[in-house]
């Protein structure tokens, strides 16, 4: 096995759903493992298993905090930088907040990272960015106008991300996540994602309320898939692979309708009656793209990314991880 003991990763957002997965993968690889967050969507207990650990190194900071920032990627050769206020409909609400996080915070973990000398920089970008763009399968090269203040945020990340780039010689890698899904991802809030709302729901025999008539079709991406994706963009050596974004997707979609019978499916294992919970339908959601699919040849091309978990094989592991740890 490699030797990462000398190799120190920045992780910021390391305790919410995708970070707390990154600090887990990367810990278990013998890297040391820096996580910042202020836990205003994280949550301590993803994390609180890796305190006793002297590989592991937490700052509650705030990445609106340029000085905070600064003191996160002390000694790091690597950010992976995950914080960021998630949600469409959040952003609608309050458009000011999301900007001051996903762009001010951006911009400052950009400006630590360049003043640290940090080997890369590898961010969570979003298929959002793909905007009013109605061509599928979305490839990265062509992008419509955003829709929502939160897809304006990830767009002008990636704005950033290239002009550091080209400006201070900082590697930089963006990763446009589509739908992901997974182990420890929140089901509570306003703000929920779709599969860990819709299971809460349907354990406790509530009809879950689908946006539309179902027929939005979605490129659902387990958390494992995007861990893999993590891991190439940070390691690889190939000078045609950085400073560029990525789809980080299974490449396959799924309606809601299916997504509401692969569900049902996986939790009557558990429980047979969770069968007869009834699916209503509101109307559509603001900001919300009818289709979403993501090509992923580029990845595969110049990182080698090969997905493992198609939807159904990733749902399969979340229902049974919603049923063990939240029932």
């Amino acid at each position: 096995m490699q030797d990462n003991s000398n190799t120190k990763i920045l992780i910021t957002g390391g305790a919410g759903f995708i970070g707390s997965n990154l600090c887990d993968y990367f810990l278990g690889k013998g890297y040391k493992v820096t996580c910042l967050d202020n836990f205003a969507t994280g949550h301590r207990k993803n994390i609180e298993h890796h305190l006793s650990d002297s590989n592991f190194t937490l700052i509650e900071g705030d990445i609106r905090s340029l000085a905070d920032c600064e003191k996160a990627v002390e000694g790091a050769q690597y950010v992976l930088h995950q914080a960021a206020l998630g949600s469409v409909p959040r952003s609608i609400k309050d458009p000011a907040t999301s900007n001051d996080v996903n762009v001010g915070g951006f911009l400052n973990m950009l400006i630590a990272s360049r003043n640290a000398g940090i080997k890369r920089f590898v961010y969570a970008a979003s298929s959002s960015t793909y905007g009013d763009s109605e061509s599928l399968p979305k490839v990265e090269d062509t992008i419509g106008r955003p829709l929502s203040p939160y897809a304006i945020t990830k767009y002008v990340n990636e704005l950033y991300a290239d002009v550091f780039s080209k400006t201070y010689g900082i590697e930089t890698i963006g990763l446009r996540y589509f739908n992901v899904f997974g182990r420890r991802q929140d089901p509570n809030g306003a703000y929920a994602a779709v599969i860990p709302k819709f299971v809460m729901q349907f354990m406790k025999y509530e009809s879950p309320v689908i946006n539309g008539d179902g027929n939005y079709s979605r490129d659902f991406t387990y958390i494992d898939n995007v861990i893999q994706m993590n891991e190439l963009a940070m390691v690889t050596d190939n000078p045609q692979a950085v400073n560029t974004v990525y789809n980080t997707a299974f490449g396959d979609r799924t309606t809601l309708n299916d997504l509401i019978k692969y569900l049902k499916q996986y939790l009557t294992r558990f429980d047979p009656a969770i069968a007869k919970v009834e699916v209503m339908y509101g109307p559509v959601r603001t900001g919300d793209i009818p289709h979403s699919l993501a090509s992923i040849d580029k990845a595969k091309n110049l990182l080698g990314y090969s997905p493992q978990y198609s939807l159904s094989a990733g749902l399969e592991q979340a229902v049974k991880w919603y049923w063990e740890n939240l029932k």
